[in-house]
């Protein structure tokens, strides 16, 4: 026997059909929630729900969808997994360093066991947090996850619910955690039943991808339960320590309580170890102040501007949002402030933008990286920086992500300067939504130059599948050795105290002429030459320093002496007192 519920206000009769058409009538309990006990249905089995007689549809909570975004739904027994993870426990956030990864392009299998023999090459490396992009049910078999209409339900063709669960526990088995990413702004229009069955959706807001959840009017209450307990399920059903939040920005709220708010009450509520973290563009840091400073009281929040400063400034790129970018001095004030605009006036977005995160708050707060899936996927041919940077520009990029003051992130394969190119890539199964999104994207980067891959084209996916392989040939390898070292040295006693330091503490010189950075950490100095010519760089004290470790292609050519540092293009750390 199992217990069934949905929320259909707007419906006169809701009946559960079970396999392939045993009807249950199912009973009003108010507030327009209708139940039902179903004897004939146990774990492991399909059904669906229909309205006042009409074609049966799957449940808005379907924990598993075997047959795809229209299929039935499949009972699932949450309890019945055996986990292996009792002793495990979340850690400091400030102690995170995060690996983005994608399911089906991360291993061959392209699945959630699949994953799994690749994490030691984590671990190996340094990394101790996993983050997934999404990975709820969407259309197809192959994509992103962003479009997905099945919140509550594993990707079948990964793997389902056991297998994420696997991945899970074998994650936590390996000491990573791990953070999934999860989509709160809109729904896929593939497979989207919401609106059938009440008002999940409003015109009175629009997002860039589809209609707008109703988080602010008439009936809206359960709207916003669905979206937290959803949150609420990851952690206690899938024991996953932490949720990215997709594109905050895009979700509209106009109510007292904000359903960000709500949501980290919940999380809170189930475990207050757990971590809540935000993508935004709005660069307000009301996302993670305090509850009782007026902020949101979210864990942390994605660093696009730090992102956009090394980008532009390492690979000269101005097109878009780029525009707003460039100078060595906004690495440095990414560096000290996570965001360069604050306040300032955006020339892309011709007005003022951002507000000053404020003095005392930790870096901790805010995830530092040199690629992620978007900055990488949302390109025309989903080139890596390895496509468009030199080996010593890599290296030196690495050393200021892994030892910064934020929380670093790796996206899958930069480690070893991956080949392989992540583009954009679709499974719509229906025709004319297919062919719009192929089109869609062909206009969108007509003025690239050459062939945009199509979405829909297998052959997008399957290019951008990781090749492991060319971890153990140079110059990978190398690189790889690197971010080893720049890992071992953040978990030295020397780092170790700097993780979570306040925004602001480090001093950071620059010269935009001759194209170097010193970053003075105190412990350590972090000195890159993203030129592309050997330097003098000038670092007080220089001599009274040890030289903890150079990037490969410095080789022996580092040399310290006096007040300076002499270095051909990469990144040198150095440690011990500053000073005299």
């Amino acid at each position: 026997m199992t217990r069934l519920d949905v929320w259909a206000p707007n419906a006169a009769r809701v009946e559960v059909v079970v396999g392939e058409g045993e009807r249950v009538a199912m009973e009003l309990a108010g507030d327009g929630w209708w139940w039902s006990e179903v004897a004939s249905l146990a774990p492991g089995q399909d059904y669906r729900f229909s309205l006042d007689g009409g074609d049966p549809m799957p449940d808005p909570r379907s924990p598993w969808q075997p047959a795809g975004v229209h299929g039935p739904s499949r009972v699932v027994d949450h309890a019945a997994f055996g986990w292996t993870d009792s002793s495990w426990s979340t850690f400091d956030l400030a102690d995170a360093v995060v690996y983005e990864l994608h399911i089906g392009t991360f291993s061959p299998e392209g699945t959630f066991d699949g994953a799994v023999p690749y994490l030691d090459h984590l671990v190996d490396l340094g990394v101790n947090t996993v983050e997934v992009m999404p990975v709820n049910q969407f259309p197809g078999a192959r994509g992103w996850g962003y479009d997905g209409v099945d919140l509550y339900a594993p990707q079948h063709e990964y793997g389902g619910p056991d297998g994420f669960k696997r991945l899970v526990d074998a994650c936590h088995a390996r000491g990573l955690a791990v953070i999934l990413d999860v989509v709160y702004n809109h729904l896929g229009p593939d497979g989207n039943y919401l609106g059938a069955f009440g008002p999940y959706f409003t015109d009175r807001y629009s997002t860039p991808w589809g209609m707008a959840p109703n988080l602010d009017g008439a009936e809206s209450d359960n709207v916003r339960s669905f979206i937290v307990d959803n949150a609420v399920m990851w952690m206690r059903d899938y024991h996953v320590d932490g949720l990215r939040l997709d594109a905050t920005h895009a979700i509209v709220d106009m109510s007292a309580l904000h359903i960000l708010e709500q949501l980290v009450d919940a999380v809170w509520a189930l475990d207050p170890t757990r971590w809540v973290i935000a993508e935004s563009d709005r660069n307000d840091p009301r996302l993670v102040w305090a509850r009782g400073g007026g902020g949101y009281g979210l864990d942390a929040q994605w660093s696009d501007d730090f992102h956009h400063a090394l980008h532009a400034a390492l690979t000269g790129e101005r097109q878009g949002y780029y525009a707003d970018f460039g100078p060595l001095a906004d690495i440095a004030t990414a560096w000290r402030n996570a965001y360069v605009y604050d306040g300032r006036y955006s020339v892309f977005r011709r007005r003022h933008h951002g507000r000053s995160p404020g003095a005392g708050i930790s870096g901790a707060r805010f995830f530092g990286y040199l690629q992620d899936h978007d900055q990488v996927g949302n390109r025309a041919r989903g080139d890596r920086s390895s496509h468009l940077l030199t080996q010593p520009h890599l290296e030196a990029a690495a050393a200021l992500v892994l030892l910064s003051p934020f929380v670093p992130m790796l996206f899958q394969g930069e480690e070893w300067g991956a080949s392989t190119p992540f583009q954009y890539f679709t499974d719509h199964q229906d025709p004319e939504l297919a062919k719009a999104v192929s089109e869609g994207r062909a206009r969108e980067h007509a003025g690239f130059g050459g062939e945009v891959p199509d979405p829909q084209d297998p052959a997008t996916f399957e290019r951008s599948r990781l090749d492991w392989r060319e971890r153990e040939s140079s110059p990978h390898r190398e690189l790889l050795e690197w971010h080893r070292l720049l890992l071992a040295l953040r978990r030295s006693d020397a780092v170790a105290a700097l993780r979570g330091a306040k925004l602001g503490d480090d001093h950071v010189a620059w010269d935009e002429g001759g194209r170097w950075l010193v970053i003075d950490r105190g412990p350590v100095a972090i000195v890159a030459n993203v030129g592309e010519h050997a330097v003098r760089v000038p670092l007080p004290g220089a001599s009274n320093r040890e030289l903890l470790a150079a990037s490969p292609s410095c080789g022996e050519a580092v040399a310290v002496h006096g007040d300076a540092v002499e270095l051909p293009p990469g990144a040198a750390v150095l440690g011990g007192v500053s000073g005299g």
